[in-house]
This record gives structure tokens, C-alpha cells and sequence, in this order.
């Protein structure tokens, strides 16, 4: 499975941003896939889940402004993001999972400033 997000780019603070990662290869068989992030110096962190049928997973960092969705026919997700900080800049980076094994894009860069 390969993975090719896009979308992020430089957002004011308060702004919004959608996020998209299509999936290639064997993504018929994707399980779940989601979103994390990386920020410098700081640790890979979840964002949020989708599953095939599409029951979604976040954490309380970003409940309420961040909402993942999945189109299947394009074996596509995306995450909208909304009311950005400068805190959400970071390297985000799509995932998938197929069974036990996990797979990652290469990771978009997301910069909130004004």
C-alpha cells in the first residue's frame, strides 16, 4: 500500500485546512486509516482514526475541530481542520492499516502563523 498525502501549507492562525491521502496498491484490503502528527522535537502523535465502515477515533486534543472522513470508492481520507493554532504546526502524516501491519505517507507540512 502507498500512501500520498497533500494539502498542507502555511495557515493563519484561526484558519482552516483540509488534508487528503490517497491510498494505492492494496487499499482494498485497508482496515483503518488515519492521521498523526509530528511536530519538532516532540513525539509522533494520533490525530485520528477511521475504520472501513466508518467509526472515527480521536483524541480530546482535537474533538470538536478536526474531523476525519474516508471516501472508499477513491481510497481517499481526509482531515478538515479548523480554528488552527500555532501549536498544530507539525509534519502530518496519513496512515493505514492492513491486519497487524502498519503503514505511513511521507508526511505533509502544516505551518500556522501569521
Amino acid at each position: 500500500v502507498q500512501l500520498q498525502a497533500s494539502g498542507g501549507g502555511l495557515v493563519q492562525p484561526g484558519g482552516s485546512l483540509r488534508l487528503s491521502c490517497a491510498a494505492s496498491g492494496s487499499s482494498f484490503s485497508i482496515n483503518v486509516m488515519g492521521w498523526y502528527r509530528q511536530a519538532p522535537g516532540k513525539q509522533r502523535e494520533l490525530l485520528a482514526l477511521i475504520s472501513s465502515v466508518g467509526s472515527t477515533t480521536y483524541p480530546d486534543s482535537v474533538k470538536g475541530r478536526f474531523t476525519i472522513s474516508r471516501d472508499n470508492a477513491k481510497n481517499t481520507v481526509y482531515l478538515q481542520m479548523n480554528t488552527l493554532k500555532p501549536e498544530d504546526t507539525a509534519v502530518y502524516y496519513c496512515y493505514a492499516r492492513i491486519l497487524t501491519t502498519h503503514y505511513w505517507g511521507q508526511g505533509t507540512l502544516v505551518t500556522v502563523s501569521s
